[in-house]
């Protein structure tokens, strides 16, 4: 059995077992020349930013913020693993996963379907369970500040993106004349989104919010389409983005780390 093959299997329990388990996911994603390892690198950088930020006071409560990582992480994790195993993950992950295997997505594209389960699903249900009923008030502040590490890390990815997808600027010139999910992603959005769906989750038994869950998950993977699928202009240009953007997978993740 290969060693990253070993390496990835059971649920974290610390953010340095998460950092692990990424690592490992990477590692395999390598070897097969695969595009399910775009997201765990940036992931990886976040959970590094995280622990950082733990270590150094930046969150009002360490040990919370902790537990709330790795139960979030663990939602990527699961998913993962379920995907390599042949079993259903959320739908939302699914369609993430599954656009691995398409050619004509951009990088980006393939980012966004990530953060859009992690954020839009999985992030609103971590925070609901690190901070049941009553006391979801006072994790607000961390909530927001994980966000804001992730919103200050797209800003160091897009770069790197440049130099993989030279035209990727194309973008930017018809995102004023378009509403299409690609180009208006917001973090800001969907870090409000994902903190309501914590409000919704957090006073219910876990049993009430599995099916509050499966109504969100059929949501965030429609809005998953609609990411992989946008209207027949950004088609058009994102066609000609891909045609010049590197389609060398390890590539990718070497540059992306």
């Amino acid at each position: 059995m290969p060693e990253t093959e070993a390496q990835i299997g059971g649920l974290a329990t610390t953010i340095d077992e998460v950092i692990e388990q990424l690592n490992a996911i990477i590692a395999r994603s390598r070897e097969e020349k695969s595009r399910l390892g775009f997201f765990p690198v940036l992931y990886r950088d976040v959970t590094v930013k995280v622990k950082d930020g733990i270590a150094s006071g930046r969150f009002e409560d360490g040990d919370r913020m902790e537990r709330l990582d790795v139960l979030f992480a663990n939602r990527y994790i699961e998913a993962y693993q379920q995907f390599r195993t042949g079993t259903q993950p959320t739908k939302s992950w699914q369609v993430a996963f599954d656009a691995a295997n398409t050619w004509r997505l951009l990088i980006l594209q393939h980012l966004l379907l990530g953060i859009n389960a992690h954020i839009n699903l999985d992030l609103g249900i971590a925070a609901a369970r690190t901070a049941p009923g009553e006391q979801l008030p006072g994790l607000k502040a961390d909530f927001h500040e994980i966000n804001n590490i992730l919103a200050e890390l797209l800003d160091v990815v897009q770069d790197k993106i440049g130099v993989l997808s030279p035209w990727l600027g194309l973008l930017d010139q018809v995102g004023g004349r378009t509403d299409e999910a690609i180009v208006n992603f917001s973090i800001q959005k969907a870090r409000d989104a994902s903190w309501q769906v914590a409000e919704r989750l957090a006073p219910l038994s876990i049993e009430q919010q599995e099916a509050e869950i499966a109504r969100l998950d059929q949501n965030v993977a429609d809005f998953a389409q609609i990411v992989q699928n946008p209207g027949w202009l950004l088609r058009i240009i994102s066609f000609l983005i891909r045609i010049a953007e590197s389609g060398n997978v390890v590539k990718i993740i070497n540059v992306l780390s």
